[in-house]
């Protein structure tokens, strides 16, 4: 068993998690409250380390970086005059956390004003006024430290596979969540907010893209155990019954995400493996379901000095006419249009609503066809028929629609409301 994934216990070190969390609050609040806004939240997040969790530059006073340093346990403030100040995490208060903090920030030249009350935390008590005695686990933080390394480095190499727009690997304060998230690059519905103790408007922001997001709790959050998470947003039709890996990997419908214990990573044979085979399979069921140009946003993984091809370099070629001829199957209103190549099986679903319309409601390309434009070949291929036959289209599957939306000299076939 790999020693750099250490064991955790959620449980046992719970409430020193609690206060870690409340502290980092604290920190980040004011990280927000002195960096301009960057989209989705991203200026307000911290950064793991070799010694613990930094904020990166504060534009305060004379530029101000946080550390939290979970080798030594202290709070370590530094700034570009070369002044620093810290003080040690140990058991107290998060109202005499609150205090120090405010303190240190005051004598590194900064200044010490923030929103005062937690947020994403059930009952919120504000920071001045939390006098309730917090335990500090000094082995449990570091074991948590651990974790977060191992975890950052493989979301580091996951990352270096989508050349989309894609989130840093960080940590958010409000839940505690360590987080990379990857973006089709498409407008979203408006999120309908209403997550507790959070503004609306900050949630709201935070979805206005679609995304697949993948990242790590300590525990809580509706779970009593570490473990990993994927959703994406808008969930695309039939999200929750892609086949996902590992085995241990499940859907947990309070939560609406796919969930991978901790302990299930740390007991692999190969602990990093599993944990990308669980970033990738959930990060595939979103592209895959929710229509995402695949083609265009990914790239093998990134290694050490080997610098990515072009595209421009790359040979672009249609699938050959070998690839097989795409059969067209009905019955009643149901239908499907189907190609095998190489022995796989791609399809998409449609449904007839009376004479003239046609809705195509799914498609499905397994992972070994793609690239060969077998979804595009099947979507130009009921754009064809639906021509011949005179009646229009409604794209509801989210691939359908989006080859269309690319191929404006399809759009004569679509259904105008």
């Amino acid at each position: 068993m790999s020693q750099t994934w250490p064991q955790l216990d959620y449980l046992g070190w719970r409430d020193t998690c609690s206060a870690l969390h409340l502290y980092l609050q604290i920190a980040g609040k004011y990280r927000l409250a002195h960096s301009p806004w960057l989209n989705h939240s991203w200026n307000a997040t911290f950064y793991v380390t070799p010694q613990g969790l930094a904020s990166s530059p504060i534009p305060d006073g004379p530029g101000i970086e946080i550390l939290f340093n979970l080798k030594t346990h202290r709070v370590e403030g530094s700034c570009g005059n070369g002044t620093e100040a810290s003080f040690a995490l140990e058991p107290m208060t998060v109202a005499r956390f609150h205090a120090r903090f405010v303190d240190l920030i005051s004598e590194l030249g900064g200044t010490p004003t923030f929103h005062g009350k937690p947020n994403e935390v059930p009952d919120p008590v504000p920071f001045r006024e939390d006098h309730r005695d917090r335990p500090y686990d000094r082995d449990a933080v570091e074991r948590f430290h651990g974790a977060l390394r191992s975890a950052d480095a493989v979301f580091k190499t996951f990352r270096t596979s989508f050349l989309g727009k894609s989130s840093p690997v960080h940590l958010f304060w409000g839940a505690l969540d360590l987080a990379v998230t990857r973006f089709s690059g498409r407008r979203a519905p408006l999120h309908p907010a209403g997550i507790p103790a959070l503004p609306d408007d900050v949630a709201q922001e935070a979805y206005d893209r679609e995304v697949s997001s993948a990242g790590f709790w300590p525990g809580g959050n509706g779970i009593d155990y570490p473990a990993f998470y994927a959703y994406a947003h808008p969930a695309p039709r039939a999200y929750e019954e892609a086949q996902v890996e590992p085995e241990a990997a499940f859907w947990h419908g309070e939560l609406a995400e796919f969930i991978l214990p901790y302990d299930a990573v740390r007991s692999a044979s190969d602990p990093d493996e599993a944990l990308m085979a669980f970033l990738v399979s959930t990060y595939e069921a979103a592209a895959e379901r929710g229509g995402w140009d695949r083609d265009l946003l990914e790239c093998s993984r990134g290694r050490p000095r080997q610098v990515r091809r072009p595209d421009a370099e790359i040979p672009r070629q249609a699938a050959p006419a070998t690839d097989g001829e795409i059969e067209r199957e009905e019955n009643g209103a149901k239908g499907r249009y189907r190609l095998v190549v190489e022995g796989v099986e791609a399809e998409m679903t449609y449904s007839r609503a009376g004479e003239k319309l046609l809705i195509i409601d799914h498609t499905e390309v397994p992972t070994a066809l793609r690239g060969r434009k077998v979804g595009e070949r099947l979507v130009e291929r009921a754009v064809q028929d639906a021509r011949r036959d005179g009646i229009t289209i409604i794209p509801l599957c989210p691939f359908a629609k989006a080859q269309i939306e690319r191929h404006p000299e399809w759009q004569d076939v679509l259904r105008r409301s």
